[in-house]
């Protein structure tokens, strides 16, 4: 998911799509010895993404 992506979601879906991927993440975790740490690696770049957002707009700085 591209930072374009996630400024498009309203505040609600943007804390629904951070749920499911820390969900998603927990499940990974799990199951990194079978498939290895590339997709661990993806979910915490999006949830770091979602935040930084989150907190740019808490913040009142708002992008261009």
């Amino acid at each position: 998911m591209k930072y374009k992506e996630i400024e498009k979601l309203s505040e609600t879906e943007r804390n629904k799509k951070l749920k499911e991927l820390k969900l998603e993440l927990v499940k990974s975790k799990v199951n990194v010895s079978k498939t290895g740490s590339a997709k661990v690696k993806a979910i915490k770049k999006i949830i770091a993404r979602i935040l930084t957002l989150n907190n740019l707009k808490n913040q009142g700085v708002e992008e261009k």
